[in-house]
């Protein structure tokens, strides 16, 4: 468990995360964070929620699509 500091940042407030887990996030600097609610709280991810059900409903498709693809594809 990771311990985040609110800070002032101009008329806004912010977290500090810690290089360490930065690191384990692959983030950088100006990344974007999603943060969605759970039953259980909160999670902050660097993935995006909202992509992962297009390419849930993408993979679908292709699967269903299989051969059409590979036509396409030649």
């Amino acid at each position: 468990m990771h311990t985040l500091k609110l800070t002032s940042i101009g008329n806004s407030t912010g977290v500090v995360l810690p290089k360490e887990l930065l690191s384990r996030l692959k983030l950088d600097k100006g990344d974007v964070l999603y943060l969605t609610e759970t039953p259980d709280g909160f999670r902050i991810t660097p993935y995006d929620p909202a992509f992962e059900d297009q390419m849930k409903t993408a993979r679908k498709i292709m699967k269903n699509r299989r051969e059409a693809l590979r036509e396409l594809a030649r």
